[in-house]
């Protein structure tokens, strides 16, 4: 019983994770689901934008937002980019060059309500 139990859960956990990921979100970047907050990055040019929203899809003030960063890797380079809060659910940061197809972006912040979010991205 154990083993049927166990192969089942694993079988199960993929879908579950998959259950919280969107392929595009509203602003046309993908979207990851951190800690019961979604994270959509958007890289336009030299610009590396990411939106907070919450479970209900409704946005979630960046303001006092604390330790924000992405650690991206591109070309063989990796660079840490200092994310600002920008109202009303932005967190924004400036890249050296806009990001290369494969380039992958590690973001991590404190929220103001003290929630940790990761986010992991490859860009394509």
């Amino acid at each position: 019983m154990k083993p049927l139990f166990l192969a089942l859960a694993i079988a199960a956990a993929p879908l579950a994770a998959a259950a919280h990921e969107t392929a595009k979100g509203p602003n046309g970047g993908p979207v990851v689901d951190s800690a019961g907050h979604h994270v959509e990055m958007v890289a336009n040019g030299t610009q590396l934008v990411l939106f907070l929203t919450g479970e209900a899809d409704k946005p979630i003030a960046s303001a006092g937002t604390r330790n924000a960063r992405a650690i991206v890797q591109d070309g063989g380079k990796t660079a840490t980019v200092q994310l600002q809060p920008a109202e009303p659910n932005r967190l924004v940061g400036i890249l050296a060059a806009p990001l290369g197809k494969g380039a992958r972006v590690v973001v991590s912040a404190t929220m103001a309500d003290g929630h940790a979010v990761q986010a992991r991205f490859v860009n394509n």
